[in-house]
């Protein structure tokens, strides 16, 4: 669940019934697993720029006659069955980003979301973003496994058949850290965000999983508010309605074997032994596979943007360690070196690269000006 600074108001301007489809969808998981709080299990991610959002005073007010945000915002940190992921603060691609900024994304993101009651044990890289060299800050602020895209996991050693390797999790180990890597099935996930029934659900997991031994863990993610599933304001016809509701019946009333658990409920019972390596990539947009990230820079002006990111957040690391910024100088720039990095500046194509500068170019001029 995301949205980039300022769209939910700017979607207000421009398109009022777009951005209410997408405000009820941050409700709907709320609604449902609390109806089906004895057996859902459901996994959710939200941005810290989401949930200011949704925490503003002028949003809620704007929406107060589709949804209140104030009291969903609040309730959903107490309902039983949902488990809340961590991610970066303004949602960047962390392997496109200085590593430098990785850190305080990820704390600003923390910060907000207790101020909020929403813990995480779990993480979920933005677009799936990951690297190995994530691993030991996500164990430094407190993370005890990540969701990686399966197609990016390669087994130490040569003996895990693929069913093993996507629906078994396993550990990771990068400079004396290690980390529990929990993999997503890719071809269920692009089902999940188009849509699909309880019994091609069921027919599919019972025949990928044909081969797996013991315990498996099928584990789906998918963008929540995109995708006309999703947004289908006729309930019974979106993915809610059509597909969670029914399947939770089967599931109070003992018709299924595939049982929904949580990530931390299942690796207290399944803890993983053996160790993987997870390749440098993302998920899979469109046509694009996910391996080298030509989503967010494969334009010449996507890669600029991305330059003009790293110069500007070197320029400012190279301040912040001079002990020449005041902690309230310090506070903006990061601020806005770390908006300038979220993941929608690049994701449509060149259109959005633009916003880059406009948060780069402020940060220039404060930092010239204390140069100087």
């Amino acid at each position: 669940m995301h949205q980039p600074p300022g769209n939910i108001d700017l979607l207000l301007r421009e398109n009022e019934w777009e951005a209410k489809q997408i405000v009820l969808c941050y409700e709907r998981p709320l609604k449902y697993v609390k109806r089906y709080e004895d057996v859902a299990k459901v996994h959710l991610g939200f941005s810290g720029i989401l949930l200011d959002q949704l925490s503003d005073k002028r949003i809620v007010e704007a929406f107060s006659a589709t949804v209140d945000l104030r009291r969903m915002v609040r309730e959903y940190p107490m309902v039983q069955g949902i488990e809340f992921l961590g991610m970066g603060y303004y949602h960047p691609l962390f392997p496109l980003i200085p590593v430098e900024d990785w850190e305080p994304q990820i704390l600003r993101w923390r910060q907000r979301a207790e101020e909020l009651g929403f813990h995480a044990n779990g993480f979920w890289p933005p677009e799936m973003g990951f690297s190995m060299e994530m691993i030991p800050v996500l164990k430094k602020t407190g993370f005890n496994y990540v969701v990686v895209d399966s197609v990016h996991i390669k087994p130490l050693k040569g003996d895990l058949k693929r069913e093993e390797i996507t629906y078994k999790p396993h550990r990771a180990a990068y400079e004396g850290s290690e980390i529990i890597v929990i993999p997503r099935d890719r071809d269920i996930s692009n089902a999940q965000e188009s849509g699909f029934n309880p019994e091609w659900f069921e027919n599919e997991v019972m025949h990928k999983t044909a081969e797996c031994d013991g315990n498996c863990l099928v584990t789906t993610w998918s963008d929540g508010e995109n995708g006309g599933w999703f947004r289908q304001t006729h309930e019974p016809s979106g993915f809610w309605g059509y597909f969670f509701a029914p399947y939770m019946e089967k599931v109070r009333s003992g018709a299924t074997i595939i049982k929904p658990v949580t990530i931390s409920e299942f690796l207290q019972e399944n803890p993983p032994e053996d160790y993987v390596h997870v390749q440098t990539g993302a998920w899979n947009v469109a046509n694009t596979s996910g391996y080298d990230f030509s989503q967010w820079q494969g334009s010449e002006t996507q890669k600029n943007g991305l330059e003009e990111i790293w110069g500007v957040s070197k320029r400012f690391h190279e301040l912040a360690k001079s002990g020449k910024l005041s902690e309230e100088v310090r506070d903006k720039l990061e601020h806005l070196i770390l908006r300038a990095e979220t993941s929608c500046n690049f994701f449509w194509g060149d259109a959005w690269v633009h916003r880059v500068y406009e948060d780069t170019e402020p940060a220039k001029r404060m930092m010239e000006a204390i140069k100087s």
